[in-house]
C-alpha cells in the first residue's frame, strides 16, 4: 500500500450505513453515515455506497486513485472467500454478490466480512485489542455477535458461520431464537434475552422493582435490570447473575478452542460497565481452564460504533499486504 493511500471502511446496518475514509496509520480522515436503502431487497445498496463515496471524495478533494480498496461489513451470514452475502435478513439479501457488484461499480478491490467479525478486527487494530493477535470480541445487543481472531486473522470457517457464539445452545428446549432453534445464548444474555427474563420475573413478582417497571412502562429493558440490580433488587440481581454466568460458560468453552489473550465485551448492553464486566470476569474464572485464564483479560470495547468501519478498512489493509508478499 502506498504511503498516501487511503482505505474505505463500510459498516452496513438495517437502518444506517456507516462509512469512513481511513489512512494507513488508522487515523480517520472523514466519517459519515447514510440511511440504508432497503427498497427491492437491498438491490440498490452497492450503487448507494459507491455514489456516497464518490460524493465525499469530491467534497474532500481526494483523487479516486488514492483509494486502495473498500472493506465492507454486513449483518448475517457472509462468505468472504467469494464475496457473497448468503443471508442478511435485516437488509433483504440472500445469495447477494456484494463484492462483485461494488467492485464493478467502483473499479476497486472490495473485501467483505460479517459485521461482528470486523468489529473484532477493528478493536485489534485501533481499540481494546491493542494489536494482539488472539482475541474474542463479543457484541451484546439485540442479539449476541462475536468475532474470533487467531494469529491476527478472522476465523470464518467453510461458509462464514465460525464464531456465531450467539447460537451456542445453552438451554435444552429453551426460549425460541430467531435462528429457528431453541435455547441459544442470544435468548439469555442479549438485551432481548435479559428483557425477556426480566419480564417473566416481573410477572411472577409484581411487587418487586421489576414488577413496578413493567406496570409503569409495559416492558422491562436490560437497562432497567442493571439499574435495579445496582440498587440491590433481588430479582434483578438474579437475572444479571444468570445472564453473565451463562455467557461466561460459553466464553470459557470458546477460549479453550482459541486461547485468546483478551476477550472484549462491546455492544449496547456493555454500557452497564463494571456491573456487567465484573460478574463475567468472576464467572469466567470459575468456568474456564485455569491455564487459559492466566493470560486472558476481559475488557470493555473502546471503539463503540466506529469499530465496524475500522475493521472493514483494516481488512483491506491485510489483504493488500498479503498480496504484496
Amino acid at each position: 500500500m502506498s504511503k498516501d493511500g487511503l482505505l474505505v471502511g463500510v459498516d452496513i446496518g438495517g437502518t444506517t450505513i456507516k462509512l469512513a475514509i481511513i489512512d494507513d496509520t488508522s487515523e480517520i480522515v472523514e466519517k459519515w453515515e447514510i440511511k440504508t436503502d432497503k427498497f427491492e431487497q437491498g438491490l440498490h445498496i452497492p450503487k448507494q455506497i459507491w455514489e456516497t463515496i464518490q460524493l465525499k471524495l469530491s467534497e474532500l478533494g481526494i483523487a479516486k486513485e488514492r483509494i486502495q480498496g473498500i472493506g465492507v461489513g454486513a449483518p448475517g451470514f457472509v462468505v468472504p472467500r467469494n464475496g457473497v452475502i448468503a443471508e442478511a435478513v435485516n437488509v433483504g439479501w440472500r445469495d447477494f454478490p456484494l463484492s462483485a457488484e461494488l467492485g464493478v461499480l467502483s473499479g476497486l478491490p472490495v473485501f467483505i466480512d460479517n459485521d461482528a467479525n470486523l468489529a473484532a478486527l477493528g478493536e485489534v487494530w485501533k481499540g481494546a485489542g491493542a494489536q494482539q493477535e488472539n482475541i474474542i470480541a463479543i457484541t451484546l445487543g439485540t442479539g449476541v455477535g462475536a468475532g474470533l481472531i487467531a494469529n491476527g486473522h478472522i476465523i470464518n470457517g467453510i461458509n462464514g458461520t465460525a464464531g456465531e457464539i450467539g447460537h451456542v445452545t445453552v438451554e435444552e428446549n429453551g426460549a425460541p431464537c430467531n435462528c429457528g432453534r431453541k435455547g441459544c445464548l442470544e435468548t439469555v444474555s442479549s438485551a432481548t434475552g435479559i428483557s425477556r427474563l426480566a419480564t417473566e420475573a416481573a410477572a411472577a413478582h409484581p411487587k418487586s422493582g421489576l414488577g413496578k417497571r413493567l406496570a409503569d412502562n409495559g416492558q422491562v429493558s436490560s437497562k432497567d435490570v442493571f439499574e435495579l440490580a445496582a440498587k440491590g433488587d433481588e430479582q434483578a440481581n438474579g437475572i444479571v447473575d444468570r445472564a453473565t454466568t451463562v455467557l461466561a460458560q460459553v466464553l470459557s468453552n470458546a477460549a479453550i478452542l482459541t486461547n485468546p489473550s483478551r476477550i472484549i465485551i462491546g455492544g449496547g448492553v456493555s454500557r452497564a460497565g463494571d456491573a456487567l464486566i465484573g460478574p463475567i470476569k468472576e464467572a469466567f474464572k470459575k468456568a474456564a481452564l485455569p491455564r487459559t485464564t492466566y493470560e486472558c483479560e476481559i475488557v470493555p470495547a473502546q471503539l463503540g460504533n466506529d469499530a465496524g468501519v475500522y475493521g472493514a478498512a483494516y481488512l483491506v489493509k491485510q489483504h493488500l499486504e498479503e498480496a504484496a508478499k
